[in-house]
């Protein structure tokens, strides 16, 4: 995959399989990348996450 473009929604599949979107809010100052779940709002970074995911591609709700 290219790189991430801040901002954009893509899609998501967790361990378990299941299907999320995300939106790339990228990394701040001390260099932490961040990301926004489009269903509970929820900011996140990816050093936070508890179980393995993958970036299956573009979403289809980005502009």
């Amino acid at each position: 995959m290219t790189e991430l473009l801040i901002n954009h929604v893509y899609r998501i599949q967790l361990c378990s399989g299941e299907q999320r979107e995300w939106q790339y809010l990228g990394p701040d100052s001390r260099r932490l990348v961040w990301w926004m779940d489009v269903e509970t709002r929820q900011e996140f970074t990816e050093n936070s996450l508890m179980y393995a995911w993958k970036i299956l591609g573009s979403s289809s709700s980005s502009q």
